[in-house]
């Protein structure tokens, strides 16, 4: 039974990990790339990516926490599995309500790039909270995928005390001699 939980270390590990490689081409298209346009779409798709992954990772972590070892704590395992929820949902906030719905709803409003907008116009500072909100909600998935990671990583099944179970080969037990 120690498959399931390795598994979902696994996929946990696996998104923590893009979602730090994220960071790191996110701060480098922005750097590399001729314009703050292609870098934006860039980080946009590669965020898309990463949120959907979660949302994915999210939903077969828990159906897969369901599935659980005799012995371990039911309290864990709901923080666990509450922790991973907490995942999901700011995943999914951040893709179809910061980014998809309200990013692009602003962005389409100002017409043209993002950089000929001044930081004073309410639109570009609309944008700017939006892009914050987006930041938070990316690190509470972290934090909440990080802390379900260490949990499941350091959880030990109790060992199930055996109850009037005869030894099969042990024949004084069996006969009482």
């Amino acid at each position: 039974m120690k498959l399931v939980p390795t598994f979902r270390l696994l996929l946990l590990g696996l998104w923590l990990g893009a979602a730090l490689f994220f960071i790191g081409v996110a701060q480098t298209a922005f750097a590399v790339l001729p314009s703050r346009e292609l870098a934006g779409a860039m980080v946009s798709r590669t965020m898309a990516i990463l949120n959907y992954s979660g949302l994915g990772i999210a939903f077969i972590s828990l159906l897969t926490s369901m599935i659980a070892p005799v012995g371990i704590s039911r309290f864990s395992q709901w923080i666990d599995r509450a922790l991973v929820a907490i995942m999901g949902l700011a995943c999914g906030a951040s893709q179809f309500i910061v980014i998809s719905w309200m990013m692009f709803s602003v962005r389409a409003q100002m017409g043209r790039p993002i950089d000929e907008i001044p930081a004073d116009d309410p639109l570009r500072m609309r944008f700017d909270a939006l892009h914050q909100y987006s930041e938070w909600l990316m690190l509470a998935a972290m934090i909440a995928a990080i802390v379900a990671f260490v949990i499941i990583a350091m959880r030990r099944p109790v060992p199930v005390a055996k109850k009037n179970v005869i030894d099969n080969l042990d024949f004084q037990k069996q006969f009482k001699i």
